[in-house]
């Protein structure tokens, strides 16, 4: 296999049914990779916190849509989640809620330990979001080859 990496793009309503469809993805490509079975687990609960962060948080009532870029390198596994939806802001909401729209990552507090989860679970973990113009989560995972390179 090359070192070039092969993309898998998927366009979802901002709704938290379709985060299953996003799993399925995941499990398909992360299994054909050669993944563990606990890898997957673990990449499963990281992306579902990036999808429900967008579901929950960007779009609110509105009809929004959540772009997962599955990139497929020799050894690593990126899963990029991002919404166009707007960095919350209190407006229009009754009770701010804590998410990671709209934080720095040293601020991020009791809602946003989605982030701590994924970091916990995954090789590397990047957000970045912009006031009007969405988040960006990027999940990498590389595979373990250690026990084929002794």
């Amino acid at each position: 296999m090359s070192d070039d990496v092969q993309k898998v793009v998927l366009q979802l309503p901002a709704s938290a049914e379709y985060v299953d469809i996003v799993r399925l993805n995941l499990y398909g490509i992360a299994s054909k990779m050669g993944f563990t079975y606990e890898d997957i687990e673990d990449m499963k609960v990281a992306v579902s916190e990036a999808c429900n962060n967008s579901v929950l948080y960007a779009y609110g009532q509105e009809d929004g849509l959540v772009d997962v870029i599955f990139e497929v390198g020799a050894s690593t596994l990126s899963i990029t989640v991002k919404d166009e939806g707007e960095s919350f802001d209190g407006m229009g909401s009754p009770e701010p809620r804590m998410t990671l729209h709209d934080k720095e990552l040293n601020d991020v507090e009791v809602g946003g330990l989605g982030f701590y989860l994924m970091q916990a679970l995954m090789d590397d973990v990047s957000v970045v979001s912009e006031a009007g113009r969405g988040t960006v989560v990027t999940l990498t995972k590389r595979l373990n080859l250690s026990e084929e390179k002794v």
